[in-house]
C-alpha cells in the first residue's frame, strides 16, 4: 500500500491521485505529483523572556526567584546559568546551576546575557 501525501492546504490525510494529480476531497485543492517534496518540519525556535533567540551553549540570567519543588530551595533572581542545552519538553532548558546541580528551566524565566 502506497502512502499519499497530506494536503498542503488543509493537511487532510484523505488525498487521492487522479492522472498524475493529487486531489483533496475536503478542500478541493489540486496539486501535481512533481510539486510534492519531502521537507523537514521547521526547527523550534527558543526565545527568552525578552524575545531573544536562545542557542545551545548560551549564558542566561534568571529573571525571578524560582522555588524548587522537593528541596525547599530557591534560585535567586540574577543567578547566571552558563552553557545551557535546549531540549524539546515542557521545560526548554537543561543546565547545571552551581550549588543546586542539574535541573530544567523554562525559557520564559530567563534572559540571555
Amino acid at each position: 500500500m502506497s502512502t499519499l501525501p497530506h494536503c498542503p492546504q488543509c493537511n487532510s490525510e484523505f488525498t487521492y491521485e487522479d492522472g498524475g494529480v493529487y486531489i483533496c476531497p475536503e478542500c478541493a485543492h489540486e496539486w501535481s505529483a512533481q510539486a510534492v517534496t519531502q521537507t523537514e518540519p521547521p526547527a523550534k525556535i527558543y526565545r527568552d523572556s525578552a524575545g531573544n533567540v536562545l542557542q545551545d551553549g548560551d549564558t542566561v540570567t534568571v529573571i525571578k526567584d524560582l522555588k524548587l519543588k522537593g528541596s525547599g530551595g530557591v534560585i535567586k533572581m540574577g543567578t547566571k546559568v552558563k552553557n545551557i542545552r535546549l531540549v524539546d519538553s515542557d521545560h526548554d532548558i537543561d543546565c547545571k546551576i552551581d550549588g543546586f546541580g542539574a535541573m530544567s528551566l523554562k525559557s520564559e524565566f530567563v534572559k540571555k546575557v
